[in-house]
């Protein structure tokens, strides 16, 4: 009898956690609309990359595209899509919406994400149900409704699936169901080849968290079900070989990492550099009101999510001060890193604020 309750509520359960990802991805669909006919980001300064992405999709990439041409994974997805809409959907452009449908599955995954992550943090912060569920829903439609989303994850980049895969990195660390590390491995390098850098500090950052900061719980029973030290070092050595080998049968030889990451050094000052990230227009747009509204709950959070997304976020400028990356560049890769978590404790700052306009329109309603 017990089991058969227990069977029906994850099929309820289920159920709901479906219907909620349909809803996220059409919000994500509508939110990306405009690609499709309003205006093409292949000819709009700052998305060039667009280009390279819709030349894989259609099979006709050249190895003019660089690095760029590595970034398989969304292309890849995008392709039955736009397959599917050849000749069917009047003045959508077949392309762009085999790549809309494509990064909306991965901005809907990612808030699905940010909903279960912000259910844990319920449970740690909330005594009701109500409590728990609106830490995950405002937080995930907080991270919709971003700059980010529509301008930068819903126009034919690769952005939405690195955010996603290591968000999933991080949800899969603080459930403790380590055998799946490898998995993401792989296919976050095939999405984006800094995956492989932020998934290192990551994971060095979640294990420094759980073994220094001890006094966290998330998952506290089950996060040492399988030893870090195997699955962890598993992962970085997945990743790394998952790139040897997709650059191995794209370019048909083999290129070190060392090499690979080695060409890719564009920059000139670093402080330099950093002052033009810092000053970034794009970087505003998406931090102007999301850093104000999480900073005072960041402390709340599980250090075990802080302390490996912070690592994350000083790599991001690393890497962009080294690769001299164009403007937006350190903006996007800074969401990708921190805007989940982000969204979470923005949430926990909005939310009393929503509870004390109930309250006090309820007194002077007597």
């Amino acid at each position: 009898m017990m089991k058969g309750q227990h069977d029906q509520r994850v099929r309820i359960a289920t159920a709901r956690m479906g219907l909620l990802f349909c809803i996220f991805f059409l919000i994500a669909c509508g939110l990306g609309y405009p690609v499709l006919n309003r205006f093409d980001p292949r000819q709009t300064p700052g998305l060039s990359d667009v280009r390279t992405y819709a030349a894989l999709v259609t099979g006709t990439a050249s190895a003019d595209a660089g690095h760029v041409r590595f970034r398989v994974l969304v292309p890849w997805l995008a392709r039955p899509f736009y397959r599917c809409a050849q000749g069917r959907f009047a003045t959508w452009d077949p392309v762009m919406f085999g790549l809309l449908v494509a990064d909306s599955l991965l901005v809907a995954g990612t808030a699905i994400l940010i909903f279960i992550m912000g259910g844990i943090l319920g449970r740690r912060l909330v005594n009701h149900d109500v409590g728990r569920s609106a830490i995950g829903i405002v937080g995930a439609l907080l991270f919709l409704v971003n700059f980010a989303v529509p301008n930068l994850r819903l126009v034919g980049l690769v952005d939405a699936g690195e955010g996603f895969f290591l968000l999933a990195l991080l949800w899969i660390l603080s459930a403790g169901e380590l055998w799946a590390l490898p998995l993401i491995a792989m296919l976050g390098t095939l999405t984006k080849e800094s995956f492989v850098p932020f998934s290192i500090v990551l994971t060095l950052g979640w294990w420094f968290s759980t073994n220094v900061a001890r006094h966290e719980g998330v998952a506290r029973s089950r996060r040492f079900s399988s030893s870090p030290l195997v699955w962890i070092p598993a992962c970085w050595v997945l990743s790394v070989a998952t790139m040897i080998a997709l650059q191995w049968w794209i370019s048909g030889g083999f290129v070190s990492p060392l090499q690979f990451g080695l060409a890719l050094h564009r920059g000139d000052s670093y402080f330099s550099h950093f002052g033009r990230s810092l000053l970034d227009r794009n970087l505003w747009y998406i931090f102007l009101w999301l850093l104000p509204t999480s900073i005072p709950n960041l402390t709340r959070l599980p250090k075990s999510w802080t302390i490996p997304v912070g690592a994350m976020a000083i790599m991001a400028f690393g890497l962009d001060a080294y690769f001299g990356g164009a403007p937006g560049t350190v903006a996007r890769a800074l969401f990708s890193v921190a805007g989940p978590i982000l969204s979470l404790s923005s949430a926990l700052f909005l939310l009393p604020i929503q509870s004390q306009s109930h309250e006090a329109v309820g007194r002077s309603g007597k």
